[in-house]
């Protein structure tokens, strides 16, 4: 098989998880509505509450409304993630997993770029609520938005990876939505996205640990420096990292021939 073959794939993969996302225009809104309930409404309140010293990558005291804004991008990148392994639960149930899972070309490659679909479809999401956070008086410096494109990608990845190999180890669709909130809210809130981590250390040294170390801090913090043109190598080195940790985990798990699956009965046996 040529380029041609692997790049037709890729495209139609991203086409046909773009007019999924088209025909499902309440899931577009649903994305935006949870972080800005949090811009709107959360960080108002806080705002008297949560002054936020000068920390990097920011240069002068902020109000927390420009804080949070980062954490509530890498929200938007969980969810989604999230929502795209369900997606693949559905799709493994409904049979037409089958179909993409018995082509002839590479499973990881087809994994990938079921992946990648579903990260160009939240990059989309994040840079509308970025233009809403503009709005709302959030206000990076203008190339903060392209230098943040990569730190979107990579860590979209990260996580849309961790939602796939979830994804393996769940056979049916009503149990996912378990998994999912038993995910995605300790991972939110045991992070910095809402609160820095010196904040964290002063009210539990346990809770800081814990949040220092999850994977979803370091997607933040990447995030949040790339939108101040700077770049953080620790985040940047974890988040490559974890993103080379899941996928080859989530390759392995839907290999029906190795790893967990193999003497249970695949995913793939499963579509």
């Amino acid at each position: 098989m040529n380029a041609a073959t692997y790049w037709y794939c890729l495209r139609s993969i991203i086409v046909r998880e773009g007019l999924r996302f088209l025909h499902q225009r309440e899931r577009f809104f649903a994305a935006l509505v949870r972080p800005l309930v949090w811009l709107a409404i959360f960080a108002v309140g806080f705002r008297a509450v949560l002054g936020v010293s000068i920390i990097p990558p920011y240069e002068t005291y902020i109000l927390y409304d420009e804080y949070v804004v980062p954490g509530l991008v890498a929200m938007i990148q969980l969810f989604n993630g999230m929502q795209n392994s369900l997606s693949m639960v559905y799709d493994r149930e409904m049979g037409s997993m089958r179909t993409l899972l018995v082509s002839p070309l590479p499973r990881w490659y087809l994994l990938v770029a079921k992946l990648l679909a579903g990260v160009a479809v939240s990059i989309a999401q994040v840079y509308v609520f970025l233009g809403i956070a503009w709005l709302w008086g959030v206000e990076p410096p203008p190339l903060g938005y392209l230098a943040a494109l990569p730190a979107l990608l990579l860590s979209g990845l990260m996580l849309g990876a961790l939602g796939l190999l979830l994804s393996s180890f769940v056979k049916q669709l009503e149990n996912f939505a378990g998994v999912m909130n038993f995910v995605i809210f300790p991972m939110f809130f045991a992070s910095s996205a809402l609160y820095p981590l010196w904040r964290i250390r002063e009210g539990s040294p346990t809770l800081y640990q814990i949040a220092a170390w999850n994977p979803f801090t370091q997607a933040v913090e990447l995030i949040r420096f790339s939108l101040y043109l700077r770049v953080d190598v620790p985040a940047l080195l974890w988040v490559a990292g974890c993103l080379a940790l899941f996928l080859g985990a989530a390759v392995l798990a839907y290999d029906p021939g190795r790893g967990f699956w193999a003497r249970r009965g695949g995913p793939a046996e499963q579509a």
